[in-house]
């Protein structure tokens, strides 16, 4: 007998002399209901995740969830996340214990579904439509027309700026229009200066604050060349090191510069069909991106996220980009210096800006998904938690975790969280296509290699050529686009991929074994960090 069951007898046999003594006490029978009760067998349903953070709050979910139901309890495991999915598929053959239901990041879901580890969600409550879900969650969760994960939590980037300053130079901008509008108008001579009313109303005081905001709103750019204009008209303060810093060495900070055009599997990004990474607009785009390198002279060998971060921290930037995870260090700022004195400006965030006024920028996202294994035998009942997890029970999750839900949420304007949320919305899902895995350190080290100087027409086409070797199978050979460095041609598709040249995907052999499961992208390295998932391999 193992001893779960000894174990499970002992306390069989404890229960029945306890209750053997109450009935010698009393005098009364136990009914049949309340034996029933006692002696009902729960199923266990396993949740697998990761992320030791989320331990407090998947543990109160099980709790809620277990409360509403009977015959079912959920039992959350936290687990290693090395080698994450060869562990549940491990469990799953084995049998005992069986993982029903786990998080996953949504960029392994074909891998995870071609093995038979996550399998189409049955929404029996249709929650899995964009009233529940932004569609980009519900894009990221879908592979080949099925829904076969439930949106938990996301990730993407915006743009994050110092509001102070902002406010500053709208104030100034103003002054010298009323005073060259005096001027104009011969209120006031050229060595008179505008009087300022000490005494100045409640009402006008609120009307110029209204300006100012409004002026302030105007200045957020929409494009990267309203950034440079900026900083061309800017008086900085002394301290102000760098008009716009980010990490360019970081391909989700610096994605939003070609996300638009570069085309990695569409929106749902599992079209092996549907790849355009050598184009004129990506071109065009990273253009713009190198021609920065001009203006703001950042090192992408030594510049990091945490160092710009602080930099905005202690006034040194006007703009940078972030990622959630600076929502909680903004709330918490606290400059660690001699004085120890706390954040001490305004901030506001927006979302990222295009490249130019012809090109569109579109931010990277990642979704954590709610995968129901193949291998459960309660499929109803995994779906049924997964469906309370990412819908029912979302409300104190960024509180509770720092994470950001992507059930869709009412947010206060301005809190920032809006601005997330609407930037998620806009942004494209990582693609979760087996073959092309690696690209996102291909592209990481592209980028970097542009933003020294390297030739764009040549790095582009050298990592089409390599990404679309994978995919097809064969090798593979772009034709050359022409482009003149300052030219403005005319923007087209690149070289059309022809839906022959695509590799067999019905072998699941050749996707999920040997050379097709590089090592993992820095984009996935990060989410793992962040959020402690395995970088699946």
């Amino acid at each position: 007998m193992s001893l779960r069951k000894r174990l499970f007898s002992a306390a069989l046999i404890i229960l029945m002399a306890a209750g053997a003594l109450y009935v010698g006490k009393s005098g009364m029978m136990i009914s049949d209901s309340t034996a029933e009760s006692i002696f009902r067998h729960k199923e266990s349903i396993y949740f697998w995740y990761t992320d030791e953070t989320l331990t407090d709050y998947l543990n109160s979910a099980a709790v809620a969830y277990n409360e509403t139901k009977e015959d079912i309890r959920v039992v959350p495991v936290l687990v290693s996340a090395n080698d994450y999915l060869e562990a549940i598929n491990k469990a799953s053959l084995e049998g005992e214990s069986v993982p029903d239901v786990y998080l996953l990041p949504h960029d392994s879901l074909e891998k995870a579904y071609l093995s038979g580890l996550a399998t189409q969600v049955k929404d029996y409550d249709n929650v899995c439509n964009t009233d529940s879900f932004h569609q980009v969650a519900l894009d990221a969760v879908t592979y080949h027309d099925k829904i076969v994960a439930y949106p938990f939590y996301y990730e993407t980037s915006v743009l994050l700026y110092n509001k102070t300053y902002l406010k500053e130079h709208a104030t100034r901008q103003l002054e010298e229009e009323a005073q060259a509008a005096a001027e104009e108008t011969g209120e006031v001579t050229d060595t008179e200066e505008v009087a300022v009313d000490e005494t100045v109303s409640e009402e006008a005081e609120s009307e110029k604050a209204a300006e100012i905001a409004e002026r302030v709103n105007q200045m957020l750019p929409e494009t990267m060349d309203d950034i440079l204009t900026f900083g061309n008209e800017y008086d900085a303060p002394e301290h102000v090191e760098a008009i716009f810093k980010w990490d360019v060495a970081d391909v989700f900070y610096n994605y939003f510069f070609i996300g638009k055009h570069m085309i990695l599997g569409g929106d749902t990004g599992d079209g092996s069909s549907n790849i355009d990474i050598y184009n004129l607009d990506t071109m065009k785009c990273l253009q713009v991106f190198q021609n920065l390198n001009e203006f703001f002279s950042i090192d992408a060998s030594e510049v990091s996220y945490q160092e710009v971060v602080r930099d905005f921290l202690t006034g040194k930037i006007v703009y940078t980009v972030v990622t959630s995870d600076i929502l909680k260090t903004l709330e918490n700022a606290v400059i660690a210096d001699e004085s120890e004195e706390s954040f001490a400006y305004e901030y506001g965030f927006a979302e990222v800006p295009n490249p130019s006024a012809e090109l569109e920028g579109r931010a990277l996202s990642m979704t954590g998904s709610v995968a129901i294994n193949g291998y459960s035998k309660n499929i109803k009942e995994a779906n049924e938690f997964a469906k309370f997890l990412t819908c029912d029970f979302t409300k104190d999750l960024y509180d509770r975790t720092g994470k950001l839900s992507a059930h869709k949420m009412e947010y206060t304007e301005g809190s920032g969280f809006d601005v997330f949320a609407q930037a998620y919305e806009q942004s494209i899902p990582m693609p979760k296509m087996v073959e092309v895995s690696n690209f996102w350190m291909q592209l990481e080290i592209a980028m970097r290699d542009i933003w020294e100087g390297s030739d764009i027409n040549a790095s582009l086409k050298a990592l089409s050529e390599q990404i679309m070797t994978q995919v097809t199978g064969q090798p593979y050979t772009e034709e050359y686009i022409h482009l003149e460095v300052g030219e403005e041609p005319e923007f087209t598709d690149g070289e059309i991929i022809e839906e022959d040249t695509v590799t067999n995907r019905d072998l699941f052999d050749t996707k999920i074994m040997g050379i097709l499961t590089p090592a993992p992208s820095v984009v996935q390295r990060t989410f793992a960090e962040k959020y402690a998932v395995s970088p699946v391999e």
